[in-house]
């Protein structure tokens, strides 16, 4: 039985600062082509989403309930819920999330 995959506004926010820079620093043929690959990731979640891991940055604060996958340098950070998966952070894994990731997910 697959999962429904929803992909909260935070991370609709994510993918879209990572689209207008890859547009602005790159062209936009390939921010586009970015985005439905990070968006196919997001979806495949919908089959065996407990693949993932749990982020080290959460598991050293003893919070467990979040997993991550990756599209190239990107980490996809989302909860499963019944047969639900919420997606809350799309993220550049070549910067320092840890931060950003305490503050989005522990409010």
């Amino acid at each position: 039985m697959k999962y429904q995959v929803h992909i909260i506004t935070e991370a609709e926010d994510d993918l879209f600062e990572i689209y207008q820079y890859v547009a602005k620093n790159d062209s936009i043929p390939r921010a586009e082509k970015l985005l439905d690959k990070i968006e196919e990731t997001c979806l495949s979640l919908s089959e065996l989403p407990n693949r993932g891991h749990v982020p080290p940055e959460l598991e050293r604060v003893a919070v467990y309930d979040y997993l991550e996958i990756h599209y190239k340098p990107y980490r996809i950070i989302y909860r499963v819920i019944s047969r639900r998966v919420f997606v809350h952070c799309v993220l550049d894994g070549r910067r320092d999330v840890e931060e950003l990731l305490l503050k989005r997910l522990l409010r």
